[in-house]
């Protein structure tokens, strides 16, 4: 499937604001009015806030106020002491969503997301539903564990994983390092094999990788994942609550693409994860895993809908 895109620089990049909230100093757009109800769109990896360019305004022209970080590591995002440990567990990058509601003084939003960001947007509404009116996540249930890692897959499945076991030694570290680039525009491919984008839409998204703290963020998630890195002990009360697999009470819709060519579960295996009003969809059309990009009009339908003003 192509999609036509501009060699123009872009003009969602040129919006970003910047705002200090927990950790962070978080860099994010902010669109739409600011008395309309809420909308967080979080990004994965290798991605970056251009996943949801085309998204943005189809949301903002329905009244809501929609707003898209770069995550820890991405971006114009940086910590705000060099001292800070460069986490990238599961629930630091959850907590950094709520510091930022926080500092944007929004009590509660639809929150949505794909690969990390979909993550992140399920722990919201697992643990703090009260902050959460609804919930669109890209390959449905992705909170996890330490212990849930350490358990085997078929050889097939761990194949899939192949950046993980890679990032989990040091000349991974060292190669992820030195080509970034090469490394994501190789995921890009193998996660959306349908998605015809060209140099100049992957250059928007691959300047945040610049980051100084990305790789760093990378490597301790996918090591942290396996178990063979730690976490913080501030978080570890919150990764006990994460393992128990808590479901989801409020208003979610899931979404899946036809030709996803990364790592996902079946959406049969994570339907019991959500005890609210419910619904999954799979996209069909060369759909992949950038499943926002891709498929804007459907996934900011599906936002919408969790919202309770769709169709």
């Amino acid at each position: 499937m192509t999609v036509e895109t501009s060699d123009a620089p872009s003009a969602f990049a040129a919006t970003v604001e910047q705002i200090d909230a927990g950790l962070l100093n978080v860099g994010y757009v902010d669109a739409g009015p600011a008395d309309g109800p809420a909308v967080v769109l979080l990004h994965g990896w290798p991605y970056d806030i251009h996943s949801y360019e085309d998204v943005v305004p189809l949301l903002t022209a329905q009244g809501y106020r929609v707003i898209v970080p770069y995550l820890r590591g991405y971006g114009t995002t940086r910590f705000l002491s060099d001292d800070t440990f460069r986490n990238g567990e599961q629930a630091a990058l959850a907590l950094d969503v709520i510091a930022l509601m926080d500092a944007l003084e929004i009590d509660d939003a639809i929150v949505g997301g794909f690969d990390w960001g979909a993550r992140s947007a399920d722990i919201v509404a697992a643990l703090w539903p009260e902050r959460c009116n609804g919930l669109v996540a890209v390959s449905g249930y992705l909170i996890g564990s330490q212990e849930a890692g350490k358990a085997p897959l078929p050889p097939e499945a761990e194949l899939q994983w192949w950046y993980q076991f890679y990032f989990a030694t040091e000349r991974g570290r060292a190669g992820y390092g030195k080509y970034r680039r090469e490394f994501a525009k190789l995921i890009w491919r193998i996660a959306s094999p349908e998605w015809d984008f060209d140099d100049a839409t992957f250059e928007r998204s691959a300047a945040s990788f610049d980051n100084p703290d990305h790789v760093a963020i990378a490597i301790h998630n996918y090591r942290w994942r396996l178990g063979l890195a730690d976490g913080e002990t501030k978080y570890d009360e919150l990764e006990r609550q994460l393992a128990e697999g808590p479901v989801i009470a409020v208003p979610a819709i899931t979404l899946e693409g036809d030709a996803n060519g990364a790592p996902h579960p079946d959406p049969s295996a994570y339907a019991g994860k959500f005890s609210g009003r419910y619904s999954h969809r799979t996209l069909e059309g060369g759909i992949g895993h950038n499943l926002p990009q891709e498929a804007p009009e459907a996934f900011a339908d599906a936002v919408l809908e969790a919202g309770g003003s769709g169709k």
